[in-house]
C-alpha cells in the first residue's frame, strides 16, 4: 500500500545492496514493508517495527485476523462522511476491537489523498480488490515478529553481530509529513540518537535518506559508505512530470559485496586464439 516514504520505486535496488551474510533482518522504521515484502523471506529471523502503534494493530491484525479484517472492510463507503468520522475516532482513540480499528484506519489510508492520513482523495477504489493483497500479507507475515517500540530500544534488544537493520527514518526537515511518529515528532535530536544507536551496534546497517549536507556531515566517519540515487517524486509528479528526488544510502559493510560475489558469465568472444612464434608456425 501506499505510504509517506515508502519505498516501492528503491525496493529492487535496496534489496540488491544487502549484505552478503546476515541471520536476522531488522526493519527499524517499517511502514508500509515494501522492503520485508520484496525480500525473499530465506531462513532469516525477520522483525518488523514501527512507532506508529495503528500500522503496527493493523500488521498484526492481517497476519492473525485476515478474515475478520476482510469482513470488517467488505460494506465500507467509500465517502467523505465516513472518511471524516473514521479520521475523528481514531484521533480520539475510540474504545473498540483491534480488528474495527484496523479496518478504520486502513480505509484511511485508502481513501486519503497521496496516503497522507489528513484529507480525503476523492478517488474511485475498490477495496475488495485488495482482499487478495491482504490474504498474501498474512502469509508473508506468518514468521514474522511485528514490533511497536522506539528505535533505539529495538536496536539495543536485537543487536547481534549477525544482525541486520535496514532504517528507513522521517527524513530530515521533511519530519511533518509523518504522522505518530513520537510525542514531538521526529527531531533533530532523534537523528543523531538514530546515528549513535547505529555506530554502537554490532551488527550491519543499510540507512536510506534524503541527500542533504546535515546528514552527509552525521555519518561523516571511518567504515561508512554513502552512496547517492534518485527516484521519482511521487508527491511532486502529480503536476511535475518527471520530478526527481536526490536521496542517500548509508552503510556500515560493502553495498557492492553482494554484485561482486556473482560470478561473471563467460563471453566466447573474450577468449583469445594462442599467438605463435614465427619457428612454431
Amino acid at each position: 500500500m501506499s505510504w509517506i516514504g515508502g519505498k516501492k520505486s528503491l525496493r529492487e535496488l535496496i534489496v540488491s545492496l544487502f549484505p552478503l551474510y546476515y541471520e536476522r533482518y531488522i526493519e527499524v522504521f517499517g511502514g508500509a514493508g515494501w522492503i520485508l515484502f520484496h525480500k525473499n523471506p530465506g531462513n532469516d529471523f525477520e522483525v518488523y517495527n514501527d512507532f506508529n502503534s495503528l500500522l503496527v494493530n493493523l500488521y498484526r491484525c492481517v497476519r492473525e485476523k485476515p478474515n475478520e479484517l476482510m469482513d470488517a472492510l467488505r460494506y465500507c463507503l467509500n465517502s467523505r462522511e465516513d472518511f471524516d468520522y473514521i479520521k475523528n475516532c481514531l484521533a480520539r482513540d475510540s474504545p473498540v476491537s483491534d480488528v474495527q480499528k484496523a479496518a478504520w484506519f486502513y480505509q484511511q489510508i485508502r481513501y486519503s489523498y497521496a496516503s497522507g492520513l489528513t484529507s480525503f482523495g476523492s478517488q474511485p477504489h475498490d477495496i475488495w480488490s485488495n482482499f487478495p493483497l491482504i490474504e498474501q500479507a498474512h502469509r508473508r507475515l506468518a514468521k514474522v515478529v511485528i514490533e511497536n517500540k522506539d528505535f533505539e530500544k529495538l536496536i539495543r534488544q536485537y543487536d547481534r553481530p549477525v544482525s541486520f537493520f535496514y532504517c528507513d527514518p522521517p527524513y530530515f526537515e521533511t519530519e511533518g509529513y509523518y504522522k505518530n511518529v513520537g510525542e514531538d515528532g521526529f527531531t533533530e535530536k532523534d537523528h543523531i540518537r538514530l546515528r549513535d544507536s547505529l555506530m554502537k551496534a554490532q551488527g550491519k546497517f543499510l540507512l536510506s535518506y534524503n541527500d542533504c549536507e546535515f546528514i552527509r556531515e552525521l555519518y561523516n566517519a571511518p567504515g561508512i559508505q554513502i552512496d547517492a540515487y534518485t527516484r521519482i517524486n511521487n508527491i511532486k509528479q502529480r503536476y511535475d512530470g518527471g520530478s526527481q528526488f536526490p536521496e542517500i544510502l548509508i552503510a556500515n559493510y560493502d553495498m557492492q559485496e553482494r554484485g561482486l560475489s556473482i560470478p561473471a558469465q563467460m563471453n566466447l568472444f573474450d577468449i583469445r586464439a594462442p599467438r605463435f612464434t614465427s619457428d612454431e608456425e
